[in-house]
């Protein structure tokens, strides 16, 4: 039997921006090795359109995901929950492991200031899968 495969939640407040674009990366980076679930505290109605246009210039495309409320259930599932700003509305289950990852939020920000957000996610993401996958 294969060992199962880690799976990732990303939590922000809305779930419109930069929990979407972490998400995102870590789909791409990761493929199939890594199964990845996002959430939202107060999830809006849809995607940041910024943040879909700063990762499809790096071709990712998130224009089809869609905000989802933060559940217990996908924070049990999770083995790794990152948390970006949603503070003391995720749950928190002993024997998973929590990153709080400090991000501007890009709502209401213009192209230059979301690609930084991105490209800082981008970092952080490729550090946490080399984390996760050398375990």
């Amino acid at each position: 039997m294969s060992p199962k495969k880690p799976t990732v939640l990303f939590v922000c407040v809305h779930n419109a921006g930069r929990s979407q674009m972490a998400a995102g990366f870590m789909r791409e980076l990761a493929g199939d090795r890594v199964e990845v679930l996002s959430a939202g505290s107060m999830p809006k109605d849809s995607i940041n359109p910024i943040a879909v246009e700063a990762m499809a210039e790096l071709g990712i495309d998130i224009a089809g995901q869609q905000p989802k409320v933060l559940t217990n259930e996908a924070v049990m599932e999770a083995d790794t929950v990152v948390t970006m700003g949603c503070g003391d509305a995720c749950p928190f289950y002993p024997g998973k492991r929590y990153e709080d990852w400090v991000l501007e939020d890009p709502a209401g920000q213009d192209i230059a200031f979301v690609r930084n957000v991105r490209d800082d996610i981008k970092q952080r993401v490729e550090q946490l899968l080399s984390e996760i996958l050398d375990n």
